[in-house]
């Protein structure tokens, strides 16, 4: 079989266990783990190993005395890191685990072995900062991946969409100031963690490199479709990124435990729509996905399966139907995406 889509999948991301009752649990791995093995997916993507990342590598985005905390929480049954965020005795290695699986599906993207790849690990990434935790996030899987390309590829401008229901405040900081990675980032709010407010848009060298779309809660398929359309894409390709990361919250979906959103799975095969024509038009179509939050376990499923679908290909929505769906976007939210427009006119041909 010509496989065009990676997917990064191992048994040991379920090892982190943040405790009963946790939202971040195993059981949502486990959900995308047997949707993969259903009879339309089994045997159609290729299997990207993951390995444990070096600690140097974490040290590219988060402190060494950070690193050094988390190290020493190897083998401790259960440890506190933050409010939210909690380490069994394998966290350590399941986390390394996941920032090195997520840059295995980038080197075999960047490599041409595939042309798309979904990492899906756990702990999610997002929110975890320079010296700390946060939100159910150790390290920033997204941000790590982002400087193993620089690094190890040459890459020079990165787009990371973010359409996790919380804004990534963590991604966001470690490139604030950084015009070589594009942070996009559409958000409920007010909500976790407080972070990325219209006026948010980089600073320095970064400045109109990070765009904030804070959305008020009951959004759906018509209003990110909106918003993706308009603002992201236009942006995007006058950006021209030479590989495009998704950090992939299906939180967003109807249903969620966390959220008060209202996309379904067809929305979400849309949005991945908009970034693989994106992908396509800037580099060769190089994307790479990682899992970040997702709680409602059958939508959690649902929604990645229309995802991987749109990635390898089983479907293609149009641009007509694209635009169709995005036409029926809310009053509210053309005003709020107008308003990030108005602003980022300043930095790009809108």
């Amino acid at each position: 079989m010509d496989y065009t889509t990676g997917i990064v999948v191992d048994n040991r991301y379920l090892y982190h266990d943040p405790g009963f009752g946790h939202p971040e649990s195993p059981d949502r791995l486990l959900a995308v783990y047997a949707m993969l093995d259903e009879d339309d997916m089994r045997g159609r993507f290729l299997r990207i190993e993951p390995r444990m990342a070096e600690t140097g590598e974490i040290a590219m985005v988060h402190s060494r005395s950070y690193i050094e905390h988390v190290a020493s929480t190897a083998g401790v049954p259960c440890t506190v890191l933050d409010f939210d965020t909690v380490t069994s005795a394998d966290s350590w290695d399941t986390a390394l685990l996941a920032a090195g699986g997520l840059m295995n599906a980038v080197d075999r993207v960047m490599e041409g072995i595939v042309k798309n790849a979904f990492a899906f690990v756990r702990p999610p990434g997002h929110h975890a900062e320079t010296g700390g935790s946060g939100g159910f996030c150790i390290f920033n899987n997204v941000a790590i991946a982002a400087e193993h390309a620089r690094k190890k590829h040459g890459i020079k401008r990165i787009l990371i969409v973010d359409w996790d229901l919380h804004h990534g405040n963590g991604t966001q900081h470690f490139f604030y100031e950084d015009s070589g990675v594009l942070y996009f980032s559409t958000h409920q709010s007010p909500f976790y963690p407080g972070t990325g407010s219209i006026g948010e848009m980089g600073r320095g060298e970064g400045e109109g490199y990070t765009i904030n779309v804070p959305l008020p809660r009951g959004q759906g398929d018509a209003d990110y479709l909106w918003i993706f359309r308009k603002l992201l894409e236009p942006t995007a390709i006058a950006y021209r990124p030479e590989l495009v990361l998704i950090s992939a919250g299906f939180d967003i979906c109807r249903g969620d435990s966390l959220g008060a959103m209202n996309v379904s799975e067809h929305g979400l095969a849309g949005m991945t729509r908009v970034l693989m024509n994106i992908a396509d038009k800037c580099c060769e179509g190089r994307l790479a996905a990682t899992l970040e939050g997702g709680y409602n376990l059958s939508m959690l499923a649902r929604s990645a399966k229309a995802v991987l679908k749109e990635m390898r290909g089983d479907t293609r929505i149009s641009n007509e139907e694209l635009d169709k769906i995005s036409e029926k976007a809310e009053e509210t939210t053309r005003q709020v995406a107008n308003n990030v427009i108005q602003r980022a006119r300043r930095y790009w041909p809108l």
